[in-house]
């Protein structure tokens, strides 16, 4: 009997949720890093004495490691594991975060800045793939909506530590906390954190049937799980490149991810980082526009898991299409109810819900639309080229309210800017993956 299988249709137990939960711990650190910069910011640009544009590179310094990571680690995750991949990404990250602390100017900040965005980007691409593995079918998306709120906790969570610890000890203290805490997340991750199943059957490692009975006493499954049941890939289907999310099976798939992502990622970073901005100029005074940001990222947490809770029901395509429209018409609602304090809070959460649950549903989407040997690629490409629309939104909202764009017209374009990823979500339709099929119904073991 195939362990993947067995994981598929069977209600999932403690230790697969300490698994979700570990993954959750990991992207947490990437919510915990976006912030640590922003807050930090003032300080940096005083004592560097550094200009709105040398700040504003510095700050894209760790979307562009987190984008290379991604990109270039991804496929490298395929070939030598997803958990090693991860403990070397955390490891990086850890050295990162603590260079960071001891930089001497602003472009020794920047190249550890870039580092630590490395290890980011080699962090998402296994712990993606290892939280879709260990997740039943029919929680899946409930799993990785649980795996995806982890950047909103540890961007509220952190945000509040910061404050904090740099009035009390200075903005190197954010980036040595934050050190101290990933690298106790690597000891978790070194003990607790197993192999993808899926790698240990295609790639058929050294000790890979001791790993696989290891993960089988964890799961507490009663049956023998033998590796040598299983008919081993062939050396060309283990073999993966870049070039295979090109082919003639994945290559429809895969221009629906990219622009799916780009667009998402784009609108998500707009939102996330220009917001307080646009809200002041509005008219709303610094402080509301500080509530309306709180209120996104409470929604961003509730959207997550919300987007999990509807894939138990519908295609995890279905549910990410119904999404992506209602970001979109909230989003454009939303920038035109600034002078009502009660309904610009509530549309700032809902708009958190649903472009947060886009995300999640792209993390969803992703593993479930490529092979087992090609999961990893395919999931560090697409969030690498998500990467690269989050680098430029910033930067093109800046330039648009350079030539006198009002903050109704940015949130407009945008809005529209997210039915791309509608247009293309459409296209995916009849593509033989998992991410277009229900939840299959199950025996009653299995309903949880």
């Amino acid at each position: 009997m195939d362990l993947r299988e067995k994981i598929d249709s069977t209600k999932m137990g403690s230790y697969q949720w300490l698994i979700i939960a570990i993954c959750t711990l990991l992207n947490a650190l990437d919510g915990y890093d976006v912030l640590a910069i922003s807050f930090a910011s003032n300080q940096i640009t005083d004592e560097f004495q550094l200009s709105g544009l040398a700040l504003g590179l510095l700050m894209s310094s760790a979307l562009v490691g987190m984008a290379i990571g991604a990109l270039f680690l991804g496929p490298v995750a395929d070939r030598i594991g997803r958990r090693k991949m991860t403990i070397i990404a955390v490891v990086m990250n850890i050295a990162g975060l603590f260079l960071s602390a001891t930089a001497a100017s602003a472009f020794q900040l920047g190249i550890w800045r870039v580092l630590t965005g490395l290890g980011i980007g080699g962090i998402l691409v296994g712990t993606n793939v290892i939280s879709a593995e260990f997740a039943s079918r029919k929680r899946r998306g409930l799993a990785i909506g649980i795996y995806a709120a982890g950047y909103g906790i540890g961007a509220s969570l952190g945000g509040t530590a910061m404050v904090g610890l740099i009035n009390a000890f200075g903005w190197r203290s954010v980036f040595l906390a934050g050190g101290i805490v990933t690298a106790v997340a690597l000891v978790i991750v070194v003990f607790l954190l197993p192999e993808s199943p899926s790698f240990l059957y295609s790639r058929r490692p050294a000790g890979a049937q001791q790993r696989i009975d290891t993960i089988v006493k964890r799961l507490g499954y009663d049956e023998k799980y033998d590796l040598d049941a299983v008919p081993q890939p062939t050396a060309a289907e283990s073999k993966t490149s870049i070039w295979d999310l090109f082919s003639r099976e994945n290559r429809r798939v895969t221009f629906v991810i990219w622009t799916a992502f780009f667009v998402i990622m784009f609108a998500f970073y707009f939102v996330n980082s220009w917001t307080p901005r646009l809200m002041t100029a509005t008219g709303l005074s610094e402080t509301l526009s500080m509530f309306v940001t709180v209120a996104l990222t409470l929604g961003g947490a509730i959207g997550s898991v919300s987007f999990g809770l509807f894939t138990a029901r519908w295609s995890t395509r279905t549910v990410l299409t119904g999404f992506t429209v209602l970001a979109s018409i909230l989003m454009i609602i939303f920038i035109f109810t600034t002078q009502i304090l009660v309904l610009v809070l509530l549309l700032g959460l809902l708009v958190g819900v649903f472009i947060n649950g886009c995300i999640a549903g792209l993390y969803v989407l992703t593993p479930q639309s490529y092979s087992a040997a090609l999961r990893s690629t395919g999931a560090g490409w697409a969030i690498g080229i998500g990467r690269i629309g989050a680098i430029i939104a910033p930067t093109a909202t800046g330039a648009l309210q350079d030539n006198g764009w009002s903050p109704e017209a940015i949130y407009v374009l945008v809005g529209v800017i997210i039915l791309l990823a509608t247009a293309v979500l459409f296209g995916m339709r009849g593509a033989n993956v998992e991410a277009n099929q229900r939840p299959q119904r199950v025996s009653a073991d299995a309903s949880n």
